[in-house]
């Protein structure tokens, strides 16, 4: 048997960094032509040691960056104003694109209107909690006014 290092995730044997045992054949004839994996030396395994390290530190990094993301949305107040009738009904609706683009103008951040859990458009004047899935795992609700247009 040869050790291999993973260089990505290979269905069956493992993740991406993994040190694993295979077949010298499968190893020489398979995984390095297709860049899956490279032979394990001693240079080999501690360089995959520092890029797990790497990648474990860069992976907190953005956990805590998407935590004070979710902090700083939870504390903004969007108001968004719409025309609207008389009995306070929107011509239209309110979007998840149009709270995308007032995030962007309130607090700078680019928010994917994807990640904006709007089942359908916002279509009364009033108040809403809108939930949005910031990258990194975290959620935020933000209140949304919805003000009408004079």
């Amino acid at each position: 048997m040869a050790q291999a290092i993973l260089l990505k995730e290979v269905e069956g044997l493992g993740g991406a960094g993994e040190a694993v045992e295979v077949s010298p054949g499968y190893l020489r004839n398979y995984l390095v032509p297709r860049k899956l994996a490279q032979p394990a030396t001693k240079g080999a395994l501690e360089e995959a040691e520092r890029r797990r390290a790497a990648s474990e530190k860069a992976a907190r990094e953005a956990l805590e960056r998407a935590g004070e993301t979710a902090a700083l949305l939870s504390k903004t107040v969007l108001t968004i104003t719409h025309r609207a009738g008389e009995d306070g009904r929107l011509f239209g609706s309110v979007t998840s694109k149009e709270i995308a683009q007032a995030i962007q103008e309130a607090r700078g951040l680019k928010i994917d209107r994807k990640r904006i859990r709007l089942e359908e458009g916002i279509r009364e004047v009033g108040t809403y909690m809108v939930e949005i899935e910031v990258p990194g795992g975290a959620t935020a609700s933000v209140k949304t006014i919805v003000a009408e247009q004079r």
